[in-house]
């Protein structure tokens, strides 16, 4: 009966696109809201064939529940106060005025009729697609001549998509076998979670053997589809762990790989970086339009930067310059030194995590296939790590500062005696690592919150992904970290989180004691030291 119901709802709703529209009398709405069920739903049927925007308001309030009525009146309830649903007038109402009952059959009629109205009656592109995914929820084989009509004048390429689903899916549950076959047919064309869904749904009712090999064909083709999806979601997922890990690393590759210091502190540096952009929020948001809000992380990169590299700067000058060749009495004081930073920022910040919003332009995602969406904040962060690994990779390989660096990273003495200032330089080079450090902090704040214990997640991990490289070696750093995160989200879809990271951590250590140079070893004399 609800099916026939709502079949005439959906049928005389497609002369919308045909017909005028005409005012919502007080019959209609007296219908609508008293009597029984299935003369309230052919009174819908008939006030949707010719509706208007008031018909479509009080379908609104009904299924809102926001509707009273007498014998002889209706009343569109807005807080205490009703309201003429024709007039729009406002009416007392008496005491003896009942609350519409919509029983589960009416309800679904109020869905159907809004999903018309929007199809037909909408100039909105979303609102039309929230009306064909609404459709496609629960499909009926009543539906099917509304959809057609709502076909033929629909210009948008994805809703008629959307709505071919609808179509096809409406078939599932035909009493005619060859329509249910061939509409397993169609739905494989899909290759969605959601029309799987609708195909086991209906395979668990199929009594026709023929039928029900149509419909495990379409659920295998559309599994061998999903497969793929999951490969592509596992595969970026690594990478962008792994750009995570490049820019965690990168600092590291210049304070540990290059200059052989056992910074403890890195990941403070990072979560420097991380409070810096909270704080560039901040003032965008209190001193700055609104419509300037988004370009706070791009001031934010090189605050970042520059907050980082000045603490990494002081921390070199006040107590690691005293430290150099020993290692455990470095390792010892930079740990000491990232509790105070904690502490540090626990005072100025407060222990609770801080959240840093996304920019609007880094907001949403790339859907790629029906099960592969690609956020826009992950695919900005990979990119400004390929930025800041090819600005690094020049800065040291082409530059009169790189070039310094290198000099005394290799052979001290040497480069003294050639006038270079090597305390200097130390400084500057241990100042450029936490800079790099500081713009790792950055880009985890567009990826999770932001606290004192930000760092922690990340320094021991950086430690392996450098190891792992070639102590000083650039180009491992970028295969360690990849390498490492590609891995690790293949095992943490096999075999869980926690068994990943163990299985990673044992991959690194049985590697390391095959190749305890790394997948590049240092060449030179500096390789002989």
């Amino acid at each position: 009966m609800l099916r026939r119901s709502i079949h005439g709802l959906l049928v005389t709703g497609a002369l919308l696109l045909s017909a005028g529209a005409h005012a919502l009398t007080a019959q209609e709405a007296k219908a609508i809201a008293s009597g029984e069920t299935e003369e309230r739903v052919a009174a819908l049927n008939k006030a949707v064939a010719t509706a208007d925007e008031k018909t479509a308001a009080f379908i609104q309030a009904m299924s809102d529940d926001a509707v009273k009525f007498t014998a002889d009146k209706v009343f569109v309830m807005k807080g205490d106060k009703g309201y003429d649903p024709v007039t729009g007038a406002e009416l007392k109402v008496p005491d003896d005025a009942e609350d519409v009952v919509n029983n589960n059959m009416m309800r679904g009629a109020f869905d159907a009729a809004q999903s018309v109205l929007k199809l037909v009656g909408s100039k909105d592109v979303a609102v039309r697609l929230e009306a064909a995914n609404a459709l496609l929820k629960n499909p009926d084989e009543s539906r099917i001549p509304m959809v057609e009509k709502a076909l033929s004048v629909e210009t948008n390429e994805g809703i008629k998509a959307k709505l071919e689903l609808v179509r096809a899916a409406s078939l599932l549950n035909s009493t005619d076998k060859a329509k249910r076959i061939a509409a397993a047919g169609a739905l494989a064309e899909s290759k969605s979670p959601d029309t799987k869904l609708l195909l086991n749904e209906r395979l668990s009712e199929e009594p026709e053997a023929d039928a029900k090999a149509a419909l495990k064909k379409a659920i295998a083709g559309i599994d061998d589809a999903l497969v793929w999806g999951d490969r592509i979601n596992a595969i970026f997922s690594g990478i962008s762990l792994g750009s995570v890990l490049l820019l965690a690393a990168l600092g590291l590759a210049i304070t540990y790989g290059l200059m052989g210091v056992i910074n403890m502190a890195h990941g403070e540096l990072m979560m420097i970086g991380a409070y810096a952009t909270y704080v560039m929020q901040g003032i965008f948001q209190k001193y700055l339009p609104e419509s300037m809000f988004g370009f706070y992380l791009v001031a934010a990169i090189p605050a970042s930067f520059l907050a980082s590299a000045l603490v990494g700067a002081i921390l070199e000058r006040g107590v690691i310059r005293f430290l150099y060749g020993r290692p455990l009495e470095t390792l010892l004081a930079t740990w000491g030194i990232s509790l105070m930073l904690q502490q540090l920022v626990r005072t100025f910040f407060g222990a609770q995590n801080v959240g840093v919003e996304n920019p609007g332009w880094m907001s949403g995602g790339f859907t790629m296939l029906s099960n592969v969406t690609l956020p826009w904040n992950r695919i900005c962060i990979i990119i400004f790590a390929g930025l800041v690994l090819l600005a690094m990779a020049w800065l040291i390989g082409r530059t009169r500062l790189g070039l310094f660096v290198r000099g005394v990273t290799q052979n001290r003495p040497i480069a003294s005696c050639m006038g270079v200032n090597t305390a200097r330089i130390d400084t500057y080079a241990f100042a450029l690592g936490s800079g790099i450090a500081g713009l790792a902090g950055c880009a985890l704040s567009q990826i999770g919150n932001v606290g004192p214990d930000l760092g922690q997640s990340y320094i021991v991990d950086s430690f392996m992904v450098v190891v792992m490289g070639g102590v000083g070696q650039l180009a491992g750093t970028v295969y360690a970290a990849l390498g490492l995160g590609i891995l690790n989200k293949f095992i943490e879809g096999w075999a869980g989180a926690v068994l990943a990271k163990i299985a990673a951590l044992v991959f690194i250590i049985i590697f390391i004691q095959k190749r305890p140079q790394g997948i590049f070893a240092m060449k030179g004399r500096s390789a002989e030291a």
